[in-house]
């Protein structure tokens, strides 16, 4: 088994971080607070598989998760209640959007000189920017971050093919599955307009 396992580590990192990932997010999209230590556990192993296979931008964005894990666990812990907030203006949403596609071509560019041997860093940046501000908008409980995440986690899915990081893209199609269900759940909560 020990030797198995030395050959085939980053199957088996891919397979524990995707089990715990989708922990995390069934938990999340049924508002349990629980589902942010599933969610930082999983970040953590993540962290290590992504530096194995190169694609530097996807650990920087799982070490984030880790900090996003604890600080999402310790703020949903103080609410009481259920209500999710809904941030429909268009100027707070344009502005996401554009500091998102400046800051994904910032990092592009920082990725390929710094690791000329980056995995596809256009993507890449573009996914873990966007995945930054998803993760903002879910700790704040904002409804709109389902929609941000079935677009990222769409893209991801790509992404995680073309690196034959096949178990992780399987993830990334039920997390956008179970993104749209989260969206649906939470319209269901009390919600707060903002």
């Amino acid at each position: 088994m020990v030797h198995w396992i030395s050959e085939n580590i980053n199957l088996f990192l891919e397979i524990i971080a995707v089990a715990l990932g989708i922990a995390y997010v069934v938990l999340i999209a049924k508002n349990k607070v629980s589902g942010w230590i599933f969610g930082t556990i999983g970040s953590l192993v993540s962290i290590l598989l992504f530096i194995r296979i190169k694609l530097y931008a996807e650990a920087v964005l799982y070490a984030y998760y880790v900090y996003a894990g604890i600080q999402g666990f310790i703020l949903w812990k103080q609410q009481e209640d259920t209500a999710v907030t809904y941030k429909g203006n268009l100027k707070f949403h344009s502005i996401k959007m554009l500091i998102g596609i400046s800051l994904s071509f910032c990092l592009y560019f920082l990725l390929s000189k710094i690791f000329p041997d980056a995995a596809r860093p256009l993507i890449d940046s573009f996914t873990t920017i966007f995945s930054f501000i998803a993760t903002y908008l879910t700790i704040k409980k904002y409804i709109e971050n389902w929609i941000y995440w079935i677009i990222v986690d769409g893209l991801t899915v790509y992404l995680y093919f073309s690196r034959d990081l096949y178990i992780y893209a399987g993830l990334m199609v039920a997390y956008t599955i179970i993104a749209l269900f989260g969206y649906l759940e939470w319209r269901k909560l009390k919600v707060i307009a903002k």
